[in-house]
């Protein structure tokens, strides 16, 4: 049996997956969860699942956990700190790692696994966004399998070449066409979005998702993070990445040759099945999605986004085409921005001028190694929280609280 660890297994993602493996019984063998802080989900999991490990980053919350197992998980042990998820990473029981915490602080433990030639299924873009060439490059040194389990990227390597390698442009490739679906401000006056509140950021039309990737989605930023994911992952250029939005989320991303044939993958908006697809791969699995009907979905539409309103997916367009540490300061300001954003601490329209600013302020170098990569990090966090704070009593923080 596959040993699997999911890293990030109290979010929407850990418990699709979950989902899946328990559709398998007979083919894998939870080793692992790990959560940032909630107990109380990840207490239900081990005491259903019984997994050897179980970790919680913050020790307070292990604790807790411990509390709520009591003796019901006595081969379960109970982990803690950030060197946990990394443990967990390279345990030679586990065969493959769903990677899908929220934020930079899924960095090491994916570079963990790769460097101990795990299968790693990349659910977290941080990775490949701060450190897609360090990444890669781990992956081929310790012969570990990158498969990518956001849906667009998923669906891009489904339109591949068998025998694909990430980090190489498959021959023939002319570009990709990365599908959005322009959340749930696609038709919102720009004037309108000024005022837009959390909670109704955080209500996409078609997807279930956590709330710090609801507004990513909102901003247009998440599709900004998939054109860094994509040439990082695929080996093309920014210019071979064509974003266009498609409302219906059918069309999960396309592929284009040189011969003018373009492929597409398909299927309902489930995240389901690129979990199945990369847990299963090359074979395929049941997911327990339901099963397409063009006929009732009746039409594809498709059209350009637009920058101008969404200025995040033009301020990621510009750092994919830069490099070097300009995707990690991008990173790093929208996390801190979103986060001010969420908390009532600044507006909608606010997290791209902070990103703005901060993308501006920093000198970005080539990402080097990993030291140089966090440095870059530290200092884009530190400068976003600095922009926030000066803004304090400006319209920006003001119409957080219209």
């Amino acid at each position: 049996m596959i040993g699997v660890a999911v890293l990030g297994s109290t979010g929407s993602v850990g418990e699709s997956t979950l989902d899946v493996l328990a559709r398998n019984p007979g083919r894998f063998r939870l080793v692992a969860v790990a959560a940032h802080t909630n107990a109380a989900s990840l207490a239900r999991q081990v005491l259903k699942w019984q997994p050897r490990y179980a970790a919680l980053a913050d020790p307070r919350a292990a604790s807790q956990l411990r509390s709520l197992l009591g003796s019901g998980a006595p081969g379960t042990q109970v982990l803690t700190g950030p060197e946990a998820l990394e443990q967990i990473a390279q345990a030679p029981e586990v065969d493959c790692v769903m990677a899908a915490i929220v934020g930079a602080v899924g960095l090491s433990s994916t570079l963990a696994a790769a460097r101990a030639g795990k299968r790693v299924l990349l659910a977290n873009k941080e990775p490949l966004v701060m450190a897609g060439g360090l990444l890669i490059e781990a992956a081929r040194a310790a012969g570990a399998t990158l498969l990518p389990i956001d849906s667009e990227h998923n669906a891009i390597f489904q339109c591949l070449p068998s025998g694909s390698q990430a980090g190489v442009v498959p021959a023939g490739l002319r570009r990709i066409l990365l599908t959005a679906s322009g959340g749930p401000f696609l038709d919102l006056p720009a004037e309108a979005l000024e005022s837009v509140t959390p909670q109704a950021a955080c209500r996409h039309p078609n997807w279930v998702m956590g709330r710090k990737i609801s507004v990513d989605s909102a901003t247009l930023m998440n599709k900004g993070l998939e054109l860094i994911e994509a040439c990082e992952l695929f080996g093309v250029t920014a210019q071979q990445v064509q974003i266009v939005v498609h409302p219906q989320s059918i069309v999960h991303s396309l592929v284009e040759y040189i011969d003018g044939s373009v492929l597409a993958q398909l299927g309902a908006p489930d995240m389901r099945t690129p979990i199945a697809h990369a847990l299963g791969w090359p074979e395929r699995i049941p997911s327990g999605v339901e099963f397409l009907d063009l006929l009732k979905t009746g039409r594809l539409d498709f059209r350009a986004p637009d920058t101008v309103r969404f200025r995040c997916l033009a301020l990621a367009q510009a750092a994919a085409s830069a490099g070097g540490l300009h995707p990690v300061l991008l990173n790093a300001a929208n996390e801190v921005a979103v986060a001010a954003f969420l908390e009532g601490r600044l507006n909608f329209t606010g997290i791209a001028a902070v990103i703005e600013a901060v993308v501006e302020q920093c000198p970005a170098g080539a990402a080097g190694d990993l030291q140089q990569v966090q440095a870059a990090d530290a200092e884009g966090r530190a400068r976003a929280r600095e922009r926030i704070l000066g803004l304090t009593g400006s319209a920006a923080v003001r119409g957080a609280h219209a």
